[in-house]
């Protein structure tokens, strides 16, 4: 029971904690620039800025999407055609198998 209530208390206190600081974020679509302030509760203010990507980083980004992108739909056809494979095979050993007992007989 002691476990139970000390628990609830740790959370209540860490609940109005958090409560109390207020954080605000701007972001401008246009260049991924953000700009986040918090008030905190003994009144100081922290303001941090962030650029956005360069043109050159934007590139290097769209290039690394494109590859993964590229890298998903390779995946997904080698998967495809290892599938169709096995299924092949299986269907020759079965084919090899009915006519070795045909043999047999």
């Amino acid at each position: 029971m002691k476990k139970i209530a000390l628990l609830l208390t740790m959370v209540a206190f860490s609940a109005a904690a958090h409560a109390q600081d207020t954080k605000t974020t701007v972001r401008d679509e246009s260049t991924g620039a953000k700009t986040s302030m918090e008030v905190r509760d003994n009144g100081t203010v922290k303001t941090e800025s962030r650029t956005g990507r360069t043109k050159a980083g934007q590139a290097a980004y769209n290039t690394k999407e494109d590859a993964r992108y590229a890298g998903k739909k390779t995946g997904s056809v080698v998967k495809r055609g290892a599938q169709k494979t096995g299924k092949a095979v299986k269907k020759g050993a079965s084919a090899v198998k009915n006519k070795a007992e045909d043999v047999v007989d």
